[in-house]
């Protein structure tokens, strides 16, 4: 059964202690910790935070933004093997990576075997991203990663799905997991519009069909982690931050478990309630 899970990015620019305290309240399934501020780059304060919270940790989301280039170091292979370092300490199985930047050329030249020779070593899934063309609103897209920003034209063993940069990029969702098969191992539960922007809207209110790709994924038995990964950052009030994430896990309770088979679905009723 797959659990639904809260990133901790869900909740900037409130700390990755403050996630775990919504995750906990709200009745996620799990957390996904993006590393990002001091807190989440410590394995003893995430973990900490788990216990303390009773939540489990089902994911750990590699420091590869462009405003994180300098958390671990700056030698990216460096930085995933820190990852999958922290994925076994806190039980989680996946590290979410995102492909390499087109002008870190030596790391982009071997990332495909690179990442399957890590899977190997430690033992953790590595689900490589969708991305997206770089563009402004009213011009043509330049390609910004190698060796790509769609994982399903390669050969990656474990993938993930973000919805909003599957809007940005102007591609269905739906038709990537479907390419992608098996190897689709995690979700970031979110929505777009189609502009140039980056918008991570909460899902539902945004133009991918969200709601049609949950229910697809489920019926094709997906039984990986969905993670919701909504931008509260311009949230007025705690209460307002607080709703949007209420909404995006009860949108996916909903989409999700609409397709499931009677004995699964009474599976997630019961830990909802």
């Amino acid at each position: 059964m797959s659990r639904i899970g809260l990133s901790t990015s869900a909740v900037y620019p409130e700390s990755t202690a403050h996630a775990f305290g919504y995750a906990a309240s709200l009745g996620y399934d799990a957390v996904e910790v993006m590393v990002i501020d001091a807190l989440s780059q410590s394995i003893s304060a995430v973990t900490q935070l788990s216990e303390h919270h009773d939540i489990p940790i089902s994911a750990v989301h590699a420091p590869c933004l462009l405003f994180t280039q300098r958390v671990w170091g700056t030698e990216p292979w460096g930085k995933l093997e820190r990852s999958a370092e922290m994925a076994k300490a806190v039980g989680a199985e996946v590290v979410v990576v995102h492909p390499p930047f087109r002008w870190q050329k030596d790391y982009a030249r071997d990332f495909v075997n690179g990442i399957a020779a890590l899977e190997e070593s430690t033992g953790i899934a590595f689900a490589v991203e969708n991305m997206y063309p770089w563009r402004a609103s009213s011009k043509r897209g330049m390609e910004m990663y190698l060796p790509g920003w769609d994982p399903s034209a390669e050969s990656y063993a474990n993938t993930t799905i973000d919805l909003s940069h599957a809007a940005i990029a102007h591609d269905d969702p739906i038709a990537m997991a479907d390419r992608l098969g098996s190897r689709l191992r995690h979700i970031h539960l979110t929505d777009g519009t189609g502009n140039a922007k980056d918008e991570h809207l909460v899902p539902g209110r945004g133009t991918t069909g969200a709601a049609e790709f949950l229910r697809h994924i489920a019926a094709a038995g997906f039984r990986g982690e969905i993670v919701v990964e909504i931008s509260t950052r311009k949230a007025a009030s705690r209460q307002e931050r607080e709703t949007d994430l209420r909404e995006s896990l009860e949108f996916a309770r909903e989409h999700f478990s609409s397709q499931l088979g009677p004995s699964l679905r009474g599976t997630s009723d019961r830990r909802e309630g």
